[in-house]
């Protein structure tokens, strides 16, 4: 008997020394990965506190009502750096420039640069992203959902609908530049008309006319709009909500719905009364954290909806004399400006100076709060939902 088994009396033990360096390796690898998750969080407290350090002076001020209203009240618009008469260099939108110079046209300004989009304020972007938001939900959320319900409760087991999933899962992964010339070509360049016409555009791949009548529909695309850039983000949520949804149907125990069809509900019923209410908190986490993601998307709406420069908001159309659904198809069928593409565009699209920094950090500082907010009240709305549940 060695001595290691005389002083333990397990003829299994490891020799000490293997026990010590055993020992040393896990501590060692505990220290490296403390290390490894402080850097990451080091790394991510540097970055939001860059943004916070330059963005916040943008957005508070120390005059009441201490918060710059002009920046969330007014449109994007060229920034115009000019001398004024005692040689200071001044800053002004190019809409209040021209009124102080017309107010004054004895007085001469000497005018050193201009910076486009860099003037004004986000009022333009947050409609729009709102708008976009708007528009993707409403879709992703009426079809990932009744796509989660049939694949829980209605669909059989077997190699196809595993299939099915599998490719749900694959399409979670796609980046989203693929979902944006996707959009492209199936909703700017290839989409039937809702409306019919009267004249077939050249760029239609295929069309048809409508019998007893003078019109066609063509399929010649929507171009970039609203309801293409929706549509897109819709699609590239999708595969996340229809996951997060199935998951949520199947957390609720089986016995729910075996009780309810025992007493004689039908299956929608059930699914409808027993299973629904109980899978909510999970399917609104999913909704929100949705929201947080497509907010944040430049690649899909700069090939399907978004325009740099706009100098009027969605809801004020051309024509004030056309028909409710005449404006209605003129608001879904416009560009419109997005945040994520507005921060691209102050950021890489412009020359870079002082001058325009303002807008570059207040405009990035304004989205990371707003994704603080909804991931907040995502975490806050499932628990609140979840202690009015009992299972």
């Amino acid at each position: 008997m060695s001595d290691q088994e005389d002083r333990t009396g397990n003829p299994f033990a490891a020799p000490s020394r293997h026990a010590d360096r055993r020992a040393s390796r896990e501590r060692l690898l505990a220290v490296l990965f403390r290390l490894l998750t402080y850097a990451i969080l080091a790394c991510a407290m540097g970055i939001f506190l860059g943004v916070v350090i330059r963005g916040a002076p943008v957005i508070f001020q120390a005059q009441a009502p201490f918060i710059n209203t002009d920046f969330f009240t007014q449109l994007p618009e060229t920034l115009v750096v000019y001398e004024d008469a005692q040689g200071e260099v001044r800053k002004l939108s190019a809409t209040r420039f021209e009124e102080m110079r017309s107010a004054n046209p004895d007085r001469q300004f000497s005018i050193v640069d201009s910076y486009s989009y860099s003037g004004g304020g986000i009022l333009g972007p947050l409609v729009g992203t709102a708008l976009l938001i708007a528009i993707c939900m409403v879709i992703s959320l009426s079809v990932g959902i009744a796509a989660a319900i049939y694949l829980n409760e209605y669909s059989s087991k077997g190699r196809f609908m595993a299939a099915v999933r599998l490719a749900i899962l694959n399409l979670a992964g796609v980046p989203s530049i693929v979902f944006g010339l996707f959009g492209l070509g199936l909703f700017c360049l290839a989409a039937p008309n809702l409306v019919p016409v009267d004249e077939i555009a050249d760029r239609s791949i295929f069309s048809f006319a409508i019998p007893f009548t003078s019109a066609a529909i063509s399929f010649e695309g929507w171009g970039a709009c609203m309801l293409a850039g929706g549509c897109t983000l819709a699609i590239m949520i999708l595969p996340v909500i229809i996951t997060a949804a199935e998951e949520s149907l199947r957390a609720v125990p089986h016995g729910f719905r075996e009780a309810s069809l025992a007493l004689g509900a039908t299956r929608w019923q059930t699914i409808r009364k027993s299973v629904l209410p109980y899978a909510f908190p999970g399917m609104l986490t999913a909704s929100i954290l949705g929201i947080t993601r497509v907010a944040g998307e430049t690649a899909p709406i700069m090939f399907t909806a978004a325009v740099a420069h706009k100098d009027k908001l969605p809801w004020i159309g051309d024509d004030p004399e056309a028909s409710w659904i005449g404006r209605l198809l003129e608001f879904f069928f416009q560009s419109v400006q997005a945040l994520p593409y507005h921060i691209y565009t102050v950021a890489a699209k412009i020359p870079q100076s002082d001058y325009n920094r303002d807008m570059q950090y207040g405009s990035v500082f304004v989205f990371m709060a707003l994704v603080f907010f909804f991931a907040a009240l995502s975490i806050w709305l499932r628990a609140r939902i979840r202690r009015k549940l009992h299972w």
